[in-house]
């Protein structure tokens, strides 16, 4: 037994030449590395974390956002133009309508021509439709006038009848046409129509802009 033997040890703790017995236990490598694994796993969370914190408390709310929105506001929106039908309407009596009757029943052209007198109108002539029109219009009606009618009087006058078709031709008078067709029953109700006229002059919204 070596001289550097404890007293009371020997066996395998016996020391013996240079060789010096190993009193603690060998590490367990499995737990360093889950240990290893842990730590980083909870440095990348507090990592996420602080920099969800800065984009909350930063303005971001959660969301992403790009450098070219960075500081600017909403952009204001462009003013639009007024479109036509809320222009300055022509009031009914203005509108000149002369009623002409394209179908095999008689007395139409007349009975309605009373109906537009009583909805305030001014009538002009009154009869059967031109040649090329007679007996050839399948739907309610045609509405014909010159074409600067188009904007303000053909609309007005559309909206006594539902359905009919608005046309411009070569006319340089301010008159226009009302041409009845096969389909034509009877003009549209007078509180429809004035519902339809109503809406025809309100002014149409401005269009809304979301940032």
């Amino acid at each position: 037994m070596s001289m550097l033997t404890p007293p009371g040890m020997g066996g395998k703790y016996r020391i013996t030449g240079d060789k010096f017995p190993r009193m603690r236990r060998p590490r367990n490598r499995r737990r360093t590395i889950l240990a290893v694994v842990a730590s980083l796993v909870a440095l990348g969370m507090a990592g996420w974390g602080t920099l969800q914190l800065i984009d909350v408390f930063g303005g971001g709310g959660g969301k992403k956002t790009t450098a070219a929105g960075r500081g600017q506001g909403c952009p204001k929106a462009a003013t639009p133009s007024a479109p036509v039908r809320n222009a300055a309407l022509p009031k009914p009596a203005k509108i000149k309508v002369n009623v002409y009757n394209a179908t095999k029943r008689g007395g139409l052209a007349k009975e309605t021509a009373d109906e537009l007198k009583k909805r305030g109108f001014t009538v002009g002539k009154v009869g059967n439709a031109p040649p090329e029109y007679d007996k050839k219009v399948k739907g309610t009606g045609i509405l014909l006038g010159a074409p600067k009618a188009v904007s303000g009087v053909l609309p007005v006058l559309g909206t006594q009848l539902k359905g009919a078709v608005q046309k411009a031709d070569g006319r340089k008078g301010t008159d226009v046409d009302l041409i009845l067709g096969n389909g034509f029953k009877s003009l549209t109700t007078k509180k429809d129509a004035d519902k339809a006229l109503a809406a025809l002059a309100r002014p149409a919204p401005a269009p809304s802009v979301k940032c």
